[in-house]
């Protein structure tokens, strides 16, 4: 009977718990058609300094590895690890022993090539001597061609004179002893005419054979040239050679700069670099560059560069190169920036920001507070009070933050007013009550 009237009790409070609820729910429900209370501010142009910042880490301007291609082994490393090095300075010297067999190779191809020199010279003297004598002959086989003409001619005449006594004699106008006088006169220059016909073809065969040990001579001495040409060129390579192993014997700095490794040490046969050099002065950091500042990045313009390590310090850098290409990616480009090192202070690896500025703006100023993100998306919005007392959803594209405001790149005009409080309940053309300072 105790139990029972428990239980009566504890359903009337039950019952009156759930009506004092619904009660609460009703009233609630009737809040919320209430006009939202929002607070505005008036946003106005003013000039903003126009910059963008990165990050990056700090590089050597240049590093150098210092090996061999030779395969030498190592005699002595001259420097360490943090040692200065001056540009054209010797570090390391490894065995000579290719030197010297180049060397002695060069040697021998030199004495082979002077011997070659003076071939072509005696063949050259030796040609120019083949040239004189078939000059002579050819001039001696012309004169007796013109001679032999002649005692034609000769000759023609005689037999005309001895053909014209022996008619005579014929018809009694001459004597026996005219025509034997001419007939042996005839016959002496026939067989001396028959003598100069074989003297000149003989001539004509010694010129022939002459022409042909000339044009031998002068194959031969193209053949001499060509070969000579050959051997200087081969001698050429391996003075080249020569000269590659002599500077791979004794291995100098390119630069000027620190030893920042050291991977061998004397006796070793390296496989690889032997010392890292890096120029540490200037220094240069790389930035990866949004694409939209292309057309505004110049050679030369001046950067400013703070470290974490030196809080409080500003270095001035400078655009020295920039990388024509843009990565289809990321949307950047690479930009090289230098940073003077005189007083070493600055070293490769530190976390370095930097920051272009290029000149200033006129843009919208906004209150940080009057920025709203849509979730799930980089776009950002703000609310306009109207005239009429509504307010307009409007989406804008930041700038850069100026501690507690933001620069306003596009969306806003001067003197709109802008929601400050009271966003989560305001929806485009949401009535609002403004709030009273």
């Amino acid at each position: 009977m105790k139990n029972l009237k428990t239980l009566s009790t504890f359903i009337m409070v039950a019952a009156l718990m759930a009506s004092c609820s619904g009660k609460d729910d009703k009233k609630g429900m009737q809040g919320g058609d209430e006009t939202p209370l929002v607070q505005v501010q008036s946003v106005f142009a003013e000039q903003v300094e126009e910059t963008s910042d990165y990050s990056a880490t700090v590089e050597a301007f240049k590093t150098n590895n210092i090996m061999s291609m030779t395969g030498n082994r190592i005699k002595s490393i001259l420097v360490d690890v943090g040692s200065r090095v001056s540009a054209g300075q010797a570090l390391v010297i490894l065995d000579n022993v290719t030197t010297v067999n180049q060397e002695s190779a060069v040697a021998g191809q030199h004495a082979s090539v002077a011997n070659q020199q003076a071939q072509v010279a005696g063949q050259t003297a030796q040609v120019e001597g083949q040239r004189a004598t078939v000059a002579n002959q050819d001039a001696a086989v012309a004169s007796q061609e013109a001679q032999l003409k002649s005692d034609e001619i000769n000759l023609a005449r005689q037999k005309k004179d001895l053909d014209r006594a022996k008619q005579l004699v014929k018809i009694g106008g001459g004597t026996q002893q005219t025509v034997d006088q001419l007939q042996a006169a005839y016959d002496s220059s026939l067989e001396a005419l028959k003598a100069r016909k074989r003297a000149l073809e003989a001539s004509k065969a010694s010129l022939r054979a002459s022409k042909a040990s000339l044009e031998a001579s002068h194959s031969s001495l193209e053949a001499s040239r060509t070969s000579l040409g050959a051997s200087r060129t081969s001698l050429g390579a391996s003075q080249r050679q020569m000269q590659n192993v002599r500077e791979n014997t004794v291995l100098t700095s390119p630069i000027s700069g620190v030893v920042s490794a050291r991977n061998y040490d004397a006796g070793d046969l390296p496989g690889g670099p032997i010392l890292t050099i890096q120029q540490l002065n200037p220094l240069k950091v790389i930035v990866n560059v949004n694409e939209e500042e292309f057309p505004k990045v110049k050679l030369g313009m001046p950067v400013k560069v703070t470290l974490d390590v030196l809080p409080g310090e500003t270095f001035t850098g400078t655009v020295h190169l920039i990388h024509p290409e843009i990565d289809q990616t990321t949307r950047t480009f690479k930009v090289e920036v230098t940073i003077g090192n005189g007083g070493g202070r600055i070293s490769a690896g530190m976390f370095a920001r930097v920051q272009f500025s290029y000149g200033s703006a006129n843009h919208i100023v906004v209150p940080d507070r009057a920025i709203v993100k849509m979730q799930g998306s980089g776009i950002r919005y703000v609310y306009v009070l109207e005239p009429n007392g509504t307010v307009r959803y409007v989406e804008v594209k930041l700038g850069k933050r100026l501690t507690d405001r933001y620069e306003v790149l596009s969306g806003l005009s001067n003197g709109d007013k802008v929601v400050t409080a009271g966003q989560s309940r305001l929806t485009d053309g949401k009535q609002v009550k403004v709030q009273q300072k």
